[in-house]
């Protein structure tokens, strides 16, 4: 026992002054769960953090250093970062034999992830890149990721590199790390989709479409399957590159269990495949990116949406689900109280691009599909302000991709 703990205490590196910590450390694998005991990570440089205008910050990246060995007490790695609400490692190389393989997992069980020597997707998990060496693991939902060699081996060497890690912020760092504007228009009326389960049921099903968007790792938006084939849409201001699809990775069925209860699952995760068009202009024009996931047959049955392909009018009743603040899925429906005022469009025609409303969002946001009572699509949620929260026309964005999309 004296020689196994010697054995982890050399794992440790001291951590830069006032760097925040996780745990990094070699356990046996029968051993498993085991407590973490030394610190053993720092804060990338400031120019490898996440940052795009206009998206909500939700993590930071890290560098660690750590391998998965052939030695019974070097086959677990655990990655912790206390309070962290997710964490996502990334491989800077992996060298396996056939038969082998590594899984990243929560110390519960609910997600696992399973890589083999080739990375096909169609046989192990997804997972998504960033043009260098490697390949990022799908992000593990709380602040610990339990990383596990498979190997019958009892040989020495190295099997797979750790380098990196993203960890999310909680509540109060995304507040301290995003500035934002007033989107919350008087009284937040927003509430988790399953609060309106029984007394909504087509506006909660077709929130079922809509997907929590984790871009490049530490920041966030929302998006959602459009049309009956392979292709989703989120904002141009939330990526616009090749790279930062294959980077991204879109959450399904990311909502609480019960009413206010705080208790969401994992859901279902799959990384971006394709880049098919982003708008021309700026943010404040159509704004949207049009792409396509791997594993799309995972995400099929929550079923999706279709854009109006006429303009709406004012006064027109609408909706809007999505993940503000990078939270669990909540639905805009009422303007201040349940069962009061519903939201509307306030200007069908603020400008040449976007009509207006004060239905609730908030960072995060930026993506949201903004549906009628006829549950179309009529625009794209992607500028907040109050009184004039914005979406891009839906039927302009129609006329630019109809020949990318089925419209149903």
């Amino acid at each position: 026992m004296k020689h196994a703990l010697r054995r982890l205490r050399t794992l440790a590196v001291t951590l830069a002054a006032g760097t925040l910590g996780l745990t990094l450390l070699s356990a046996p694998a029968a051993a498993q769960p085991v407590q973490p005991i030394t610190p053993l990570s720092e804060r990338a440089p400031e120019s490898d953090q996440f940052s795009a205008e206009g998206v909500t910050t939700v993590g930071e990246l890290r560098t660690v250093g750590g391998s998965l060995s052939y030695a019974r007490s070097g086959r677990t790695q655990i990655i912790r970062h206390p309070g962290a609400t997710y964490v996502k490692v990334h491989f800077s190389s992996l060298r396996l034999a056939p038969g082998e393989y590594v899984t990243v997992s929560s110390p519960d069980g609910r997600e696992s992830y399973r890589y083999d020597r080739h990375l096909n997707r169609a046989t192990g998990a997804d997972y998504t890149t960033d043009g260098r060496p490697g390949f990022w693991a799908m992000s593990v939902e709380g602040d610990t990721a339990v990383v596990t060699l498979h190997s019958n081996r009892s040989s020495r060497g190295s099997a797979a590199t750790i380098d990196r890690f993203w960890r999310g912020y909680d509540r109060t760092e995304i507040g301290q790390y995003n500035f934002s504007t007033q989107s919350v228009c008087s009284t937040d009326a927003r509430r988790d989709v399953v609060c309106y389960q029984s007394s909504h049921p087509t506006e909660y099903a077709r929130g079922n479409a809509v997907a929590r968007l984790l871009i490049s790792g530490g920041g966030m938006c929302t998006t959602w399957r459009v049309g009956n084939t392979n292709r989703m849409l989120t904002n141009k201001h939330c990526f616009s590159t090749q790279a930062a699809v294959s980077g991204s990775e879109m959450q399904f069925n990311y909502q609480c269990a019960t009413c206010g209860g705080a208790n969401p699952g994992p859901g279902t995760k799959v990384s971006g495949a394709t880049l098919y068009r982003v708008s021309s202009g700026g943010s404040s024009q159509l704004d949207y990116a049009l792409f396509s996931v791997n594993n799309f047959a995972a995400i099929q049955g929550f079923g999706t949406l279709y854009l109006a392909t006429s303009a709406t009018t004012t006064g027109t009743q609408m909706y809007i689900p999505g993940h503000g603040d990078g939270s669990p899925k909540r639905l805009s429906i009422f303007e201040n109280t349940q069962n009061g005022a519903r939201c509307t469009v306030r200007n069908a025609n603020y400008n040449t691009w976007n009509i207006s409303y004060s239905c609730d969002t908030s960072g995060g946001n930026s993506g949201s599909p903004v549906l009628n009572s006829s549950h179309r699509v009529i625009a794209l949620h992607h500028l907040g302000g109050c009184p004039s929260n914005q979406g891009a026309k839906a039927h302009l964005i129609y006329n630019e991709i109809a020949g990318l999309i089925d419209n149903g």
